[in-house]
């Protein structure tokens, strides 16, 4: 999906690691909610609440679930994250990204 139509953007941006990773809120009308954003370098680690889908839009980085081995993403792709875990990602470059958080 290219754009979203028929969405609210909450303005004030959520900032993490002294701002090294933003991203905008993204509230839609069926009561979905994504973020969109970038992560500058640097290795970080998130928790989720909800299982998330990670798409990379464009850039270069490492990501490691739990028992998991580290993978790779050059360029865009997808990853899932299963809810109430931690994830650790080591950025290489700048990474555009949108995060969509799924209730099951």
């Amino acid at each position: 999906m290219e754009q979203f139509n028929h969405v609210t953007i909450i303005k004030k941006a959520n900032t993490y690691f002294d701002g090294k990773v933003t991203s905008r809120t993204v509230l839609f009308e069926d009561g979905t909610k994504k973020t969109l954003g970038i992560m500058l370098p640097g290795d970080y680690e998130f928790s989720t609440d909800l299982k998330e889908e990670m798409e990379i839009l464009a850039g270069y980085l490492e990501y490691k679930l739990q028992g998991e081995d580290w993978k790779v993403i050059d360029g865009s792709g997808v990853f899932y994250v299963p809810a109430d875990e931690k994830f650790q990602l080591k950025v290489q470059s700048v990474v555009d990204y949108c995060c969509s958080y799924i209730s099951e």
